[in-house]
């Protein structure tokens, strides 16, 4: 064996140990706290965008680049309302696969 292959080795044996970590609840949990603290941090991303969008109008002689910063401020706005809703539902989703995981263990242990 060469050096590459030792290397290529060493990387996929790393992979795979970090793809081998049991999902378990509190790294649910975990992952939806992060996620969560993420979607609230974007939500007041979202509200600062909007409220000052709201303040500022848009005053162009050329009605082509009203157009233009209109479409521009609906992107912005769009994409961050999108990047909120997106943490909203991994938080959801990692929640509801915590409890779930709760429920599946419970049931599983036989009881004497």
């Amino acid at each position: 064996m060469n050096d590459s292959e030792k290397q290529e080795n060493k990387i996929n044996s790393s992979e795979n140990q970090s793809l081998d970590k049991p999902i378990t609840p509190f790294r649910c949990f975990m992952g939806a706290s992060i996620s969560g603290a993420l979607a609230i941090a974007a939500y007041l991303l979202t509200k600062s965008i909007v409220e000052t969008y709201a303040g500022i109008p848009i005053s162009f002689d050329n009605p082509m680049a009203a157009r233009i910063a209109s479409t521009v401020r609906t992107l912005i706005m769009g994409i961050t309302t999108m990047a909120t809703f997106v943490f909203v539902m991994v938080t959801v989703g990692l929640f509801a696969l915590g409890i779930q995981l709760i429920f599946k263990k419970s049931n599983s242990t036989p009881e004497s």
